[in-house]
């Protein structure tokens, strides 16, 4: 229902309307007293006259009412107000009952709500009162398509073919409808009529041929696709096209002849080639299938594309007859040193190997990817994750660094550079690349990744002493991921370490903890912040906790576990994990010194 708001603001336009009414009979009742000197006759027409101008203002008017309610309806829909939009366009058919625009407006309304009764109702009202709109035509013709309504879809579409003579979408529906119902007759007779409009192509005669096929009628399907290379006697691929659908169908002579005669017009036809080979394959005919395949993928003019093509064929075809990986990749292997120029070839047979468990076999290949073609970034990122497992620093650097420059957009190349520098102790180098790297972030970039770049800034900073840059970049990294759980850890433990802000550390470290219960290094974190505020006996629970993590492989651990033994009381625990500690290699002249004293000693 309308609201009274809009009730009102309604009342006061009809009111405005009626003065405008009244003013304009007291002007036209004027104008007849005027010419009252006239002839009986010539006042008969004037009168006539005044009442055809009254219909004429009245009909304007209601119109004028109308329009503005529709754009107001139209308004608040845009806005997402749809109960008011809903109203307004109500109001709009008690203005107009048969305006197209509000029927059609009306009908999407009750289709959203599931009414489809109303909403079938109110669109094909629209469609009847403007029969020359295409899109009501569409929106109902989908519907009663939605609906199962097929009966009723063809007669309208069929209808509709009629009335918008330049629209193929109906004709093309209807080849489905047809198809739907097996109705094979009107199928290739709705495809002759698109033939009349489009002309013979490769799409309309390959679905006739379908259809022939099914209904048995051979001659019919293969004079189809004769027909169509006729109609295009230079272009080859359909001739290489009906060489195909001879082979598929049995006809394996014409098929042959036929792969004969686009071979004899272009010799390095690629569709060509493939076919015949093929045909070699279907016939048991291995040597020249092999032969043949060779002949296509050893020629320069066929594109990389198509060799691609015909090498993942015959890599499922391989996979499928069980044979040896070794036939696949002596094929690789020759087709690289043919063709050193593309980088497809190379692409595919290291995906190949890295399939067949041969990642030490493919490093090379990947190389020789990227000295093609330094932008791909797939090869290099494979490269990368070797290397990155190998832990091989200086290969991260060897490919990161050309990696910035070709692809400058590649946020990880930068990440793992920085990583790179930072273990061979260039610390200016790796903050130099996050900045740079920083440079490039967009608003598309992952948070988590920028969170990255400023965490390992942060660890940086601390190495190179600069803490007040350090907790900088560390707060950076928690803006744009709060829970980057290492820039936690470590900016907890710093302040940890530095005995300042230990309830803002314990909170950070917490969030650690929580997400990694059974990580040693986040339980000795927390532990310690513990410790430095006092509660040592819950610091001893996590860091037991942190010992049978794995935490007691580290000398660090191992003597912070004796300090919060220590200050539990439990000191004869204390001197074995100091001692523990020593044996390990910590070379803390405060350890030795809580060894040597027997009790704990802050650093």
């Amino acid at each position: 229902m309308i609201n009274n708001k809009f009730r009102i603001r309604n009342l006061h336009c009809d009111q405005k309307i009626l003065r405008f009414c009244k003013a304009l009979l007291v002007s036209l009742f004027v104008s007849v007293v005027l010419f009252s000197s006239c002839s009986s006759s010539s006042k008969i027409q004037k009168r006539g006259e005044l009442m055809s101008a009254v219909s004429d203002t009245l009909a304007f008017d209601q119109q004028r009412k109308y329009d503005y309610f529709f754009l107001e309806a139209t308004r608040f829909k845009s806005k997402g107000e749809y109960d008011s939009a809903f109203d307004l366009f109500r109001h709009c058919l008690d203005l107009n009952p048969n305006a197209s625009s509000a029927l059609y407006e009306i009908s999407q309304f009750y289709l959203f709500l599931k009414q489809v009764t109303q909403g079938q109702d109110a669109l094909e009202k629209a469609v009847a009162n403007e029969p020359d709109n295409y899109w009501y035509s569409q929106a109902l013709v989908s519907l009663y398509q939605q609906q199962e309504q097929k009966e009723k879809a063809i007669s309208f579409l069929e209808s509709m073919v009629s009335r918008f003579p330049t629209r193929r979408e109906s004709l093309f529906s209807l080849v489905d409808l047809y198809n739907q119902q097996k109705d094979y007759g009107k199928v290739i007779f709705t495809l002759d009529r698109l033939e009349d409009i489009l002309g013979k192509n490769e799409q309309l005669s390959m679905e006739k041929f379908r259809i022939y096929l099914q209904t048995e009628d051979d001659k019919k399907a293969f004079q189809e696709i004769e027909s169509l290379a006729k109609e295009y006697p230079m272009d080859m691929r359909y001739l290489t096209l009906l060489g195909d659908v001879y082979l598929q169908n049995g006809k394996k002579k014409e098929a042959y002849d036929t792969y004969q005669k686009v071979l004899a017009v272009e010799p390095d036809n690629a569709m060509a080639l493939f076919s015949l080979a093929s045909y070699y394959e279907q016939t048991g005919q291995k040597m020249l299938y092999e032969q043949q395949l060779d002949t296509l993928l050893m020629n320069r003019k066929v594109p990389a594309e198509t060799k691609v093509n015909v090498m993942r064929e015959f890599i499922v075809q391989s996979e499928q007859d069980g044979k040896d990986s070794t036939e696949v990749m002596a094929i690789f292997e020759r087709m690289m040193l043919q063709d050193t120029e593309d980088s497809q070839i190379p692409m595919l047979y290291s995906q190949y190997l890295l399939s067949k468990g041969m990642e030490k076999k493919s490093i090379p290949v990947l190389w020789q990817v990227i000295q093609i073609d330094p932008t791909n970034t797939a090869a290099r990122m494979m490269l990368l994750g070797s290397a990155v497992r190998a832990n091989d620093y200086e290969q991260v650097i060897k490919l990161c660094e050309p990696g910035i420059e070709a692809t400058p957009e590649s946020l990880e190349l930068y990440f793992y550079l920085g990583i790179a520098y930072y273990q061979a102790d260039r610390w200016d180098d790796a903050l130099n690349v996050y900045k740079k790297a920083l440079t490039h972030v967009t608003a598309d970039s992952k948070k988590e990744v920028v969170s990255d770049f400023y965490s390992m800034m942060g660890d940086i900073y601390h190495t190179k002493k600069q803490i007040t840059e350090a907790y900088a970049a560390y707060d950076s990294a928690l803006v744009y991921n709060p829970s980057n759980i290492g820039a936690l850890n470590n900016y907890a433990y710093y302040l940890s370490v530095e005995h300042r802000d230990l309830d803002k550390a314990e909170e950070m470290s917490y969030k650690t903890v929580k997400a990694e219960p059974n990580n040693a290094t986040y339980l000795d974190t927390y532990a310690w912040i513990l410790f430095e505020k006092g509660n040592y006996a819950e610091a001893r629970i996590y860091m037991d906790d942190a010992m049978k993590n794995g935490g007691d492989k580290s000398d660090v651990v191992v003597e912070h576990c004796g300090d919060i033994y220590f200050m539990t009381g439990d000191v004869k625990g204390a001197m074995e994990y100091w001692h523990k500690a020593l044996d390990m290699g910590n070379k803390s002249e405060t350890l030795k010194q809580k060894i040597e004293k027997k009790k704990y000693i802050a650093e």
